[in-house]
């Protein structure tokens, strides 16, 4: 505050009336407020959180290794996610705000992957202020309620975009939402250049949901049975379908007949596949490295893997190919299989002729 009153007075000592100063040493006055206001700018922002490139630095190249490592079975996802995304962050006047609704089954990386984007375009991940996860379910439970939660959601992102016009929202489970509440913020997705003085374009907007999800495992199921690699999949075989499932909600929830998607303000639909075996075996691999069973992927036995995956369900019954529940359940049957190893180990050791030695 000092700071900011010792800059205002050399700026209006500089241009007051009554006083005589040169030219060229008002002019000085001026420049040495205004270079010491952007210093006292610069050391703010190392402080606190600031709305730009040092706390939403924009890391693509990162976003783009982590989904090429960390995220199995997902190439439709990978290419679009990244394309999209590096050619929204690239300019700072983007013709609209960037809206990507992400559909599919229960645990196959939809909130995972928005994790991934928010901890390489932000500074602090999902902590970043920048970042609001809105949940359905917790937020917006009563169907009778939607008129007051249009208010509550437009207050919420106008005062969250004046604040930082690179915010992003993260709504999950947009399938439970009450019907048409999303047509309240139809106006911040549009390509309107400002709104009430502020620029919603540069925002990122993610809507998560279910719907579509079973249309989504038939295509790849289809796919599967006729012969054809998984990879072979293109995005033009399944968009379409997760729109109409949207579109067409039995639960008459989320999407359905919004005006996001008949004004076509949606950036791209994005289905996440069901997943295989193989895939499933890498986010066991991925949570024993994680959870600090192991230190190296190569010095996991085949054999734990397995006991984990024994202990999840797949479909259909008789193929037993996708997962019913993606990786959702992973960690916890990892944390299972181990305890349940180790206590089968110990009580060896303390058998007749155990392996105490070993111990």
């Amino acid at each position: 505050m000092l700071k900011r009153t010792f800059v205002l007075g050399l700026v209006l000592l500089a241009s007051t009336p009554g006083i005589a100063f040169s030219a060229g040493i008002s002019a000085g006055f001026a420049a040495l407020g205004s270079l010491a206001y952007t210093s006292f700018d610069a050391l703010r922002c190392k402080i606190f959180v600031c709305c730009n490139d040092v706390w939403i630095p924009s890391n693509i190249e990162g976003l783009s290794r982590e989904l090429a490592e960390k995220l199995h079975g997902q190439h439709l996802v990978q290419r679009t996610v990244i394309g999209h995304v590096k050619g929204h962050m690239r300019t700072s006047n983007p013709p609209k705000a960037l809206v990507l609704s992400f559909h599919g089954l229960t645990g196959v990386g939809k909130n995972f992957v928005s994790r991934i984007i928010a901890e390489n375009i932000y500074k602090g991940g999902l902590r970043s202020p920048f970042v609001h996860l809105i949940s359905a379910t917790k937020e917006f439970p009563h169907e009778g309620m939607v008129e007051f939660y249009k208010a509550q959601l437009k207050s919420w992102i106008e005062g969250n975009m004046t604040r930082c016009g690179r915010s992003m929202f993260i709504f999950d489970e947009v399938d439970k939402l009450p019907p048409l509440l999303l047509d309240v913020i139809k106006p911040y997705m549009d390509y309107y250049d400002e709104l009430g003085g502020v620029n919603y374009r540069r925002g990122i907007f993610l809507f998560l949901s279910n719907s579509g999800g079973s249309a989504i495992a038939q295509t790849v199921l289809d796919h599967w049975q006729s012969g054809k690699k998984r990879v072979s999949l293109e995005l033009s075989e399944v968009e379409g379908k997760v729109t109409r499932a949207a579109v067409n909600s039995d639960s008459h929830q989320g999407l359905w007949h919004s005006q996001l998607i008949s004004n076509h303000l949606i950036t791209a639909f994005i289905p996440f596949l069901p997943l295989e075996k193989s895939h499933v075996k890498k986010c066991i691999t991925d949570a024993l490295i994680d959870r600090k069973y192991f230190k190296k992927r190569h010095t996991i036995p085949s054999e734990v893997i397995d006991s984990v995956l024994k202990e999840l369900t797949f479909t259909p019954t008789t193929e037993q190919i996708f997962s019913s529940t993606g990786c959702k359940r992973v960690s916890e049957k990892v944390d299972y299989v181990m305890m349940d190893r180790e206590v089968v180990g110990k009580e060896s050791w303390n058998m007749p002729g155990g392996r105490k030695d070993e111990m």
